[in-house]
């Protein structure tokens, strides 16, 4: 993923999230994938998929137990 479609990834999040601090972050040594943050809090990462020529987006996130409310 270049530095361009991160920033386009990262103002679609912050729009349909409605959360400005949301960040998108190229990880090291991995050109399918980038880093959500939000914050200083990683949540997540995006997959980058391209088949037939057509390019989609997967956002995984783990949620821990141990972070759910009561």
């Amino acid at each position: 993923m270049d530095k361009n479609e991160i920033k386009r990834i990262e103002a679609y999040l912050r729009e349909k999230f409605r959360l400005p601090s949301i960040t998108v972050t190229k990880r090291p040594q991995k050109d399918d994938s980038a880093e959500v943050s939000i914050g200083d809090e990683f949540i997540g990462v995006i997959f980058r998929d391209e088949e037939d020529g057509e390019v989609s987006y997967a956002f995984q996130m783990a949620i821990l137990d141990i972070d759910l409310p009561d």
